[in-house]
């Protein structure tokens, strides 16, 4: 298998764990810690907006290439076999469908408030900062 195939493979395992965890999300068999991490994984991965935005050189990619896939394969563990299996097919079933991912309005709401607070943060920090 050449490097662009074995990329594009890799890729298409990250957006159908991702679409995994959508659905183990909802599956009675999944224990509250995997469903808490991949609520947030979910909301991540198919946001529309990154956490760290793609200009940034370097750090505009760190999500993408090591961050999501890190926490969608941690995600992924923590789900019991059986949902794993359950979840799989029933992404690769919606990905055969429809061809994408479905886009979560809830994960850039959660983009945006992180974002403004980590400004309000640093406003507040350097506003301390330049006051001594």
């Amino acid at each position: 298998m050449k490097l662009g195939e074995a990329t594009s493979a890799w890729a298409r395992r990250i957006k159908r764990d991702a679409l995994t965890l959508w659905f183990a999300r909802s599956h009675p068999a999944t224990p509250w810690y995997a469903k808490a991490l991949g609520a947030f994984v979910v909301a991540y991965a198919l946001s529309p907006i990154d956490l760290i935005p793609d200009f940034i050189p370097v750090l505009g990619y760190v999500d993408d290439v090591i961050l999501l896939p890190g926490l969608i394969w941690l995600a992924v563990r923590l789900l019991p076999q059986e949902v794993l299996t359950a979840s799989r097919l029933k992404s690769e079933q919606w990905l055969a469908e429809h061809g994408s991912k479905p886009r979560s309005l809830a994960g850039a709401a959660t983009i945006i408030v992180i974002w403004l607070v980590a400004g309000i943060a640093l406003t507040i920090w350097m506003s301390g900062a330049l006051a001594h």
